[in-house]
């Protein structure tokens, strides 16, 4: 089958609507095998593309259907869409492993090698615009990493919540740094050159806590250490790798205030910060940050709300709220 046949023929997720006949590859992730209230075994899989996720679920499973896909298999799905709870989600009456020969890449990417590209250079751009040598020295150090930022440019920002693609976190972190240009002149007591180097390292832990080839998941460093932890462990490498390069010293002082700003950007102890921003580049890192991840968290939840009739969305209980989509009717 052909590109042009199947960009015209798939089934995204986004499209599918409640009732309708389900038959297309998925990117399957998190397959779980779980009893229901009555001890029967039923397969829960997350099934993915470049439009979003959702949940399938086949009833009266067995260990064969477990066994008969992995996380990270393209699967064809065969079943019913069913709205449940405002979201969509397929019931399955067969999951299949097919070959990634009889996949279009391009239904699952949704970042392209283009607009990589880009981002590559606009970051590059940035970086090299600094005046503190020391800052300019440590960001060349990072980005003559190959492999770092090899997973760099494929890694997502998250799992679900907010640029959740390939690519996700490099779009993230150069929104960010685009921010921090704009904002930093107008605040004398910014260090422009600072904010823009915590935009960079404030999630690179990501790198090593996610898996993303091709499922989204946790490593299980992740999930005992979290990128934070992981993010201060790759500064402090780079670090060292940039005083060999430069046969300096790096300032203490600025390494600390990296370092703060990486384990603070959540902004709260309750969403996981062990320090809350105490330094004037933290706090407006931690504010920025938090205003691309939920803009971009409002645009997706927005563009696949299925309350299409209405000026509102369903509720969403991680924002804790309803988004209200103005009336798209003109009336």
């Amino acid at each position: 089958m052909s590109t042009e046949t199947k960009a015209t023929t798939r089934q995204f997720v986004t499209d599918l609507s409640d009732g309708q006949r389900v038959d297309d590859v998925f990117l399957a992730s998190e397959k779980q095998l779980r009893p229901n209230r009555a001890g029967n075994l039923y397969l829960q899989v997350r099934l993915s593309d470049r439009t979003g996720s959702m949940t399938c679920m086949m009833w009266n499973a067995e260990q064969r259907d477990y066994d008969s896909i992995s996380n990270g298999d393209f699967v064809r799905v065969q079943g019913s869409a069913q709205l449940f709870n405002s979201n969509m989600q397929v019931i399955a009456k067969s999951l299949e492993r097919v070959s990634t020969d009889a996949v279009s890449s391009e239904d699952f990417e949704t970042v392209s090698d283009a607009d990589i590209r880009i981002l590559i250079e606009r970051l590059a751009s940035h970086l090299r615009s600094m005046d503190n040598v020391h800052l300019r020295n440590l960001a060349e150090t990072i980005m003559v990493d190959d492999e770092l930022i090899a997973r760099f440019k494929r890694c997502p920002a998250g799992i679900k919540n907010h640029h959740a693609w390939h690519g996700g976190l490099l779009e993230h972190v150069v929104q960010l740094i685009d921010l921090a240009a704009a904002v930093a002149p107008m605040y004398g007591e910014v260090d422009s050159d600072l904010l823009i180097m915590g935009c960079l390292l404030h999630d690179i832990g990501k790198t090593d806590e996610l898996t993303y080839e091709p499922d989204f998941g946790y490593s299980d460093a992740g999930q005992l250490l979290g990128h934070l932890v992981q993010g201060v462990t790759i500064l402090d490498r780079k670090i060292a790798d940039c005083e060999k390069q430069t046969g300096e010293e790096f300032p203490k002082e600025l390494a600390l205030q990296l370092r703060h700003m990486i384990v603070s950007h959540h902004g709260q102890l309750d969403m996981g910060s062990p320090r809350v921003p105490m330094t004037t580049e933290a706090i407006v890192l931690h504010f920025l940050d938090n205003m691309d991840a939920k803009l971009a968290s409002i645009r997706q939840i927005v563009a696949e709300d299925l309350n299409t009739d209405s000026n509102w969305t369903v509720y969403n209980p991680q924002l804790g709220r309803k988004i209200y989509k103005g009336n798209r009717t003109g009336g």
